[in-house]
């Protein structure tokens, strides 16, 4: 189906055509570009003009570009204007403007993404849906997502994120949301605020390109929930509050099962029960946050309940995996929570509350007793109070309930130091070190949670632990 005609991409960024050409995509990447595309040469690490000519000999329809490059041929079809970026939100924004799609648009410190795929997963089963396959949250991930919606998209599914303040609104504005949630607040990025209080504000942006007709749905628990709702006063959009200290979407009771979540809910729609195929208290909350924000956006919730048992949590944010650690022994395996993607205070408060609920198998393996096993890398981003933050760890309610903390890096040395002699494992000063021990830290029977930000590269433990059952071979 064509998604944009060299016509209408002219129309939208003002730029000149050197020929005639319908696509049927929007790329960024030659490495991923299908044949139909419209590749758009962004400026990055790399300056996609580089690509053009590679991603034209791939099948692209045309290339968005500032110049012709110096390897394409006269003839190539080119959608040239002054700025390429500037060019992918026009795109964006007309994309928008054509659809009669409600678009829902998601922030939060923790579980953007989650609450992205899960609102994905129920409004496709009641709707043609739109949502980026990708964590693309950014100022250019928000237009690209845009510019690829198609035109009878019924529900759209925006993610919007910040590394610094100023950034959300702009990117809410070309979104142009009929709903925006906010899944929660928390020490994420600190270190380019003053405070929590300053998060907030920047999160509550999001609510800056809702219409007269807009629904904000905000997270009533969190601790900074009164000033969303004060700034959701000052826009004077409707508010729909969820969690266990909402009147409306009401958090009744959660419960955590070897790997699935039973939640119950009170909603303006009468009681609500429902159940999630993965483990996570802040699960249950992005369930009810997204439950809340299909009914605003004229979705049956009801129907949403029963399909929210189809999601998954993407990769590395908290999937269960089991490895096999012997080949040769029937049983001799272990259960992986991989949560390597990202990590904050509160995400880790969630994620070790799930390792508490697991219970790990005896007699198998050399230990012989099952034990739940955290395997902690740095938290990144959390300002000039981060080193205490980690040592903070030690006081979760969930930790007396894990046999074995084995930590990762500088900061997370001060948590290794605070642990009781009986619960500390292993630290070294980088997550590749701890790789390479593995085979020691953990063993079959063991439930093992990898957690750490991204930049600490607690992943490496991950692709470690995958390897266990397959020894290299010559």
């Amino acid at each position: 189906m064509t998604l944009w005609t060299s016509g209408d991409a002219v129309a939208a960024t003002g730029g000149t055509s050197t020929t005639k050409w319908t696509a049927n995509g929007v790329s960024i990447d030659t490495r991923t570009i299908k044949e139909g595309d419209l590749f758009v040469a962004l400026k990055a690490e790399r300056d996609g003009h580089d690509f053009v000519k590679m991603a034209l000999e791939k099948g692209a329809a045309a290339a968005l570009v500032t110049h012709k490059p110096d390897d394409v041929a006269d003839d190539a079809p080119l959608l040239v204007v002054p700025d390429v970026l500037v060019a992918l939100e026009a795109l964006g924004q007309a994309a928008r403007a054509r659809t009669k799609a409600k678009v829902l648009a998601i922030t939060g410190s923790v579980g953007k993404t989650s609450a992205k795929e899960m609102a994905r997963t129920v409004l496709q089963r009641q709707g043609k849906t739109h949502a980026a396959e990708a964590s693309y949250n950014n100022h250019w991930g928000v237009p690209l997502t845009l510019a690829r919606m198609p035109q009878d998209t019924e529900f759209a599914v925006i993610e919007i994120g910040m590394s610094n303040p100023g950034e959300i609104a702009p990117l809410s504005r070309m979104t142009h949301p009929d709903v925006a949630m906010i899944t929660t607040v928390a020490a994420a990025h600190l270190e380019a605020f003053d405070d929590i209080t300053g998060i907030a504000r920047e999160k509550a942006s999001i609510l800056d390109g809702l219409g007269n007709h807009g629904v904000a749905v905000l997270n009533a628990d969190t601790e900074t929930s009164a000033v969303l709702q004060n700034y959701a006063s000052r826009r004077e959009v409707e508010q729909v509050l969820f969690g266990q200290m909402s009147r409306s979407w009401k958090l009744e009771h959660v419960a955590l099962s070897e790997g699935q979540t039973m939640v119950q809910a009170d909603t303006p729609n009468g009681p609500l029960m429902f159940k999630l195929s993965t483990a996570g208290r802040h699960f249950a909350m992005n369930g009810l946050g997204i439950l809340a924000a299909c009914d605003a956006m004229g979705a049956d919730p009801v129907q949403a309940a029963m399909d929210l048992g189809l999601w998954q949590p993407p990769a590395g944010r908290g999937t269960l995996e089991t490895v096999t650690t012997d080949p040769a022994n029937v049983g001799e395996s272990l259960a992986l929570l991989d949560d390597a993607f990202n990590a904050n205070p509160t995400s880790l408060t969630a994620a070790l509350e799930v390792l508490a609920s697991y219970t790990p198998r005896d007699n198998v393996g050399r230990v012989v007793k099952g034990r739940r096993v955290a395997i902690l890398g740095d938290m990144l981003e959390l300002g000039p109070h981060e080193m205490a933050m980690h040592a903070d760890v030690v006081k979760d309610p969930s930790v007396p309930a894990l046999h074995l903390i084995h930590c990762a890096g500088p900061r997370m040395r001060h948590l290794y130091v605070a642990l009781p002699n009986a619960q500390r494992g292993e630290w070294a000063e980088t997550a590749q070190e701890l790789a390479g021990q593995v085979s020691q830290l953990v063993d079959a029977g063991d439930v093992v949670l990898v957690k750490g930000s991204k930049g600490s590269k607690v992943s490496l433990v991950v692709d470690a632990i995958r390897k266990l059952g397959h020894p290299d071979t010559l």
